[in-house]
């Protein structure tokens, strides 16, 4: 390796700024220039309290940094700086375009280190209080997104989700219909558990439960922030609670003088 500086691919972690690792806390305090993804949270960006900050930020459906643009500037910010930065929301190598980046610094000969973060899907399930593997229920996991490319079908991600126990689709927000029928028609039974969670670890994180068929209704919600769509028999007891609550909610609204009765949705 002949540059003089060094690119650290770091994870930011799910959202709250304590779940990032510790080397990466070190390694942001240490960092002479920071390039962000648009899920960093500002408390964590704070991290890099000396550090020149750039928005590279990519969401689904929105104006996005080209990916090539964010490669060639890691190249050269590792020929003027010590210690660059790339953060990146979650873990570096899920859903990050990691590998791209890999490639263009070894391409370029700059000297690189991935330092791990928790994942979305890992938090979020924290905060659920849902095991992604029980016994007797649940022995295979899969991460997947329904974000698919002009060359490829939805059929091809479906069948990888129906063949685990337990599935997360990151990306998945504004697709409830999409996701439903794609997975009913590769063989998931309609009625399959599903938990949605909305800005997982955050104060304003929400959870929604539902089943494969009520996916349909998924933009009635109105969910803004990123959100994952967890599907499996281990959301089951989640659903009937959020069920059972629902019911009673409308059981009581009903006997209020005045009060028409109404639906009130679980989650």
């Amino acid at each position: 390796m002949t540059s003089q500086g060094k690119v650290y691919l770091i994870g930011a972690g799910p959202g709250a700024a304590d779940l990032i690792t510790l080397r990466g806390a070190r390694l942001l305090a240490q960092a002479d220039v920071v390039f962000y993804d648009a899920l960093v949270h500002a408390d964590t960006l704070a991290l890099a309290a000396n550090a020149s900050k750039v928005a590279v930020g990519k969401r689904c459906g929105r104006v996005s940094t080209d990916q090539r643009f964010i490669n060639r500037q890691l190249v050269e910010a590792a020929h003027k700086y010590a210690i660059v930065v790339r953060l990146k929301g979650g873990d570096p190598l899920l859903f990050g375009r990691a590998q791209e980046e890999i490639a263009a610094l070894e391409l370029a000969g700059v000297e690189y280190e991935i330092v791990p973060g928790v994942t979305s899907a890992l938090a979020a399930h924290a905060e659920l209080g849902v095991s992604l593997t029980q016994r007797g229920v649940a022995r295979s996991v899969v991460f997947a997104t329904p974000r698919i490319g002009p060359d490829q079908r939805a059929s091809d991600w479906a069948a990888s989700v129906c063949a685990a126990d337990t599935a997360v689709l990151y990306m998945a927000a504004g697709q409830g219909a999409q996701i439903s029928e794609a997975l009913q028609a590769a063989g998931m039974h309609a009625a399959t558990p599903v938990a949605i969670v909305e800005n997982a670890t955050l104060s304003n994180a929400r959870q929604i439960f539902t089943t494969l068929e009520g996916l349909h209704d998924i933009d009635d919600w109105q969910i803004g922030g990123p959100a994952l769509v967890c599907l499996g028999e281990v959301y089951a007891n989640r659903l009937r609670a959020a069920e059972t609550a629902a019911q009673s909610a409308q059981a009581a609204a009903t006997n209020i003088p005045g009060f028409p009765a109404r639906k009130v949705s679980g989650g």
